[in-house]
């Protein structure tokens, strides 16, 4: 058993999963955020709407 070697295997396996830890976390905010932003941007459209209506009638 050469020790550099798993001592190497270990590192590249840590390295690898912390790499995926931060993509999966940052993902997640990443569709909250377009969900909060989908949800703003719907509010906003239908006070648009309400307004455009309220100045034809």
């Amino acid at each position: 058993m050469d020790i550099k070697l798993i001592t190497k295997g270990a590192a590249i396996g840590t390295a690898t999963g912390l790499v995926y830890y931060a993509l999966s976390s940052a993902g997640s905010k990443k569709r909250h955020s377009i969900k909060r932003n989908a949800g703003k941007a719907l509010k906003a459209a239908g006070t648009v709407l309400d307004e455009i209506t309220s100045v034809i009638m």
